[in-house]
Order: structure tokens, then sequence, then C-alpha cells
């Protein structure tokens, strides 16, 4: 199932074209709304003050309310653009934004209002295409969930049991201790009051997927398809399987995960491989942890060059932005996971 994201943040409108989604899939188009009102802006004031109401039409692949098995298009409107807060930096490229590299690639003809086709308001229609294949997997007993496993080293509860994600979605803080929580949206508060941003990581898990699928061949591989499909979200940059970066610190006795025969079933008394070996999936939940960098923009002066006379100068961002987009970014990275899951089921 191939999916292509169109729009810009200030343009008319954003949507996705869906193809290979199986025909006559009933649409839950409340649990689309759903989804998308857990990524929704403008709800406090840990998130931009920009409210859009995402809500989604149809333009084709859906007949009576049934998936046709044609392409799949979404469209979702924009209504609340501030253009005129980009007019100032439209030739001096915020640092570490995607401003830069675009205009370099498109030869100064990219659209540079709210961050063009690199912004996060891209996420929306990422949401959307997710929640479709989420209801595609639960049909095959898969299911996908997450939640905010730091903030600024702010640690959540530690992810024993894939059944502690129960309700954490529909929290507005989607973390497994609320108290680990207040301190993270405190710490945000705080760094938002200073005109800065704060990263984060989430971690996901993808329980019901069979034993056997993938292959240890490159474009085959586990980790590799779920590694196209999360970095294709903005702001991640690294993505860690099961233990992740921890085992630099191991031995192989503590890392290796120990085969047991539950209930009939071949299971591992541990899950540090994060549910895959040798790039093919082992039958036990599916496990990584993406971090997320700190939001670009932010109000503080900032070194940057003009890039029309390359000389350099300083800039002071104004707009609606987030000071931390890791709470609202939970229901993008398993829109992402569950994409990514259907192409591994060959959906």
């Amino acid at each position: 199932m191939k999916h292509v994201i169109f729009g810009e943040s200030h343009g008319s409108a954003i949507g996705v074209t869906l193809e290979g989604v199986p025909a006559g899939l009933e649409l839950d188009c409340a649990q689309i709304a759903r989804e998308l009102a857990r990524r929704a802006t403008g709800k406090n004031s840990l998130s931009t003050a920009r409210k859009e109401s995402d809500a989604v039409t149809f333009l084709s692949g859906v007949f009576e309310g049934k998936t046709t098995g044609t392409p799949l298009t979404a469209v979702i409107q924009n209504s609340d653009q501030h253009s005129a807060d980009y007019e100032a930096i439209r030739y001096t490229p915020r640092p570490s934004h995607g401003d830069y590299a675009g205009y370099i690639q498109s030869g100064g003809h990219l659209d540079y209002r709210g961050g063009g086709h690199f912004s996060g308001r891209l996420t929306a229609p990422l949401v959307a295409a997710g929640a479709i294949a989420k209801q595609i997997l639960a049909q095959r007993g898969v299911v996908v969930g997450a939640h905010i496993s730091s903030i600024y080293g702010i640690n959540d509860a530690s992810l024993e049991d894939p059944t502690q994600l129960q309700g954490v979605a529909e929290k507005d803080f989607p973390v497994l201790d609320d108290a680990a929580g207040e301190q993270m949206q405190e710490a945000i508060l705080a760094v938002k009051a200073e005109g800065d941003s704060v990263g984060g990581a989430i971690e996901c898990v993808v329980t019901g997927l069979p034993a056997g699928l993938g292959a240890p061949d490159f474009g085959c591989n586990v980790e590799g398809i779920f590694s196209q499909y999360l970095f294709s979200v903005p702001a991640v940059k690294t993505v860690d399987f099961g233990a992740g970066v921890d085992f630099a610190m191991m031995r192989g006795s503590e890392a290796n995960d120990p085969f047991l025969v539950r209930d009939g079933k071949i299971v591992t008394k541990t899950n540090y491989a994060g549910g895959i070996n040798g790039g093919i999936t082992n039958g036990m939940p599916l496990v990584f942890e993406v971090t997320l960098r700190p939001t670009p923009s932010i109000s503080l002066p900032q070194e940057s060059v003009d890039l029309r006379t390359g000389e350099e100068t300083e800039i002071e961002i104004n707009g609606r932005h987030d000071p931390c987009i890791v709470h609202r970014a939970v229901p993008v990275v398993e829109a992402a996971a569950a994409l990514a899951s259907c192409a591994l089921l060959g959906i």
C-alpha cells in the first residue's frame, strides 16, 4: 500500500493518496477523526496556537462508506494561515530547518510560507493514512501503540508490557506515568518562556505481527522498512530497535533473548532484540524508539545568511510554533508504524 502526501503548510489544502487499499473496507471515519484530534494544535499552551479543524474529505476511493480498491485520496483544508509572518525570513533560512536545503533543491522556487511541504502540518494527512492502515491491521489482529518515553531528560515509566499502553491514546499528554508527564510539561513551558524549544523520544510497540516476515536482504529487512517510514516524519533523527544504543553497554549474555515455550508457542524470555532477528520478525512485539529534535523555529536571535547577498545576518522568527512537538508526534509515529506494518504484511 503506497502513499503520497501532497500540499503545503499555507496552501489551500493538504492531503494523501493511498494506492493498494483493499476493497470493501468499511471506513470508521470517527476513528480517523479521533486520530487527527490527538495531533491537533491549539488545544493548550504546549503547542502552536494555529487552529485547524482537520476535517477529512474523500475525493476518490470510497463509495457508500466502503473502499473501492482504487486510489484513495483524502483532503484536509487549511484555514488558519498567517503567511505574512514568514515574509521577513524568505531569503534568510532558519537554522536546522528545511528552508536552505529546499531552496537549493527547488532552485529558489519552494513555497517558504510556514515551512511549505517541509512543515509538520503535513503530518495531518499522514495520520489520516495511518488511521486507515490501523483499521486494515485490526482485521489481522495487529495493534500499534506508543507513548512519550522522554522529554528533555525527563523519563516516563518503563514499558514492561504492551498492555500498559491501553488508555494512553486517550490522554491529552500520552505517558504511562502522569507525574512524569507533569514534569515534562513544566519543562516545556519553562523553555517556551525563554523563547526556546526541547526535544524528546517516543517508544512504539506493534503487537500481532507473525514470525517470519521480512528478510536479511537490502530493502527487505524489517528494521530498514520501518526506518524508511519513520524517517519521513519531520524531526525524527534516530530510530532504535529493542535495546537500541544500550546494546553498546551490554554483554552477549545480557543482550541475548533466551527461547521458551509458553502455551505451546515459542517465545523469548526477554525482548532486547525488539521482536526482530536477522531482519525478520520473531513473533514477539516489535519495539522501537524514535528521537525527535527540538523544534528549530525558536524566538531567540539566530545566525543565518541572506541568500540574495551571501552576507551573514541575524534573524528573529515570528509566528506560531511548538515549543515541543513530541506529545503531538505520538499519533504520527503510530501512523508511520501502521503503514510500515502494512508494507511488511504485503498489504
